[in-house]
């Protein structure tokens, strides 16, 4: 598996895991759970990418962060999101810096 379709490819067995429903599924497991359930652990991962990067750790960022994408691609599936979706978002802040971009989004954006 070549490092740049990787993402497209976990989305793949994520949508392939809701589609088919295999027994023991843990993707089956948290979809079924409700956006709830998958957000519950988005927060979870966020903390220890957190706690691991506080430690200075950068096995345990990398794996945690790892973790945290897997939980967020999970998230997108269970809400109906494209990948595709995140990268166009990605690709049109491309060269516009931070600070600009967020300042574009208004008030109700500025957290």
């Amino acid at each position: 598996m070549s490092r740049s379709d990787v993402l497209e490819r976990l989305f793949g067995v994520i949508q392939a895991r809701k589609a088919e429903r295999p027994a023991g599924s843990y993707v089956v497991q948290l979809l079924d759970g409700g956006v709830e359930a998958v957000v519950a652990k988005v927060l979870e991962e966020s903390q220890e990418v957190v706690e691991a990067a506080r430690e200075g750790d950068t096995e345990a960022v990398a794996r945690e962060v790892a973790d945290l994408v897997f939980h967020l691609w999970v998230l997108l599936a269970r809400t109906g999101v494209d990948p595709g979706d995140v990268y166009g978002v990605l690709e049109d802040r491309f060269g516009v810096g931070g600070l600009v971009e967020k300042a574009s989004r208004g008030p109700m954006n500025e957290q």
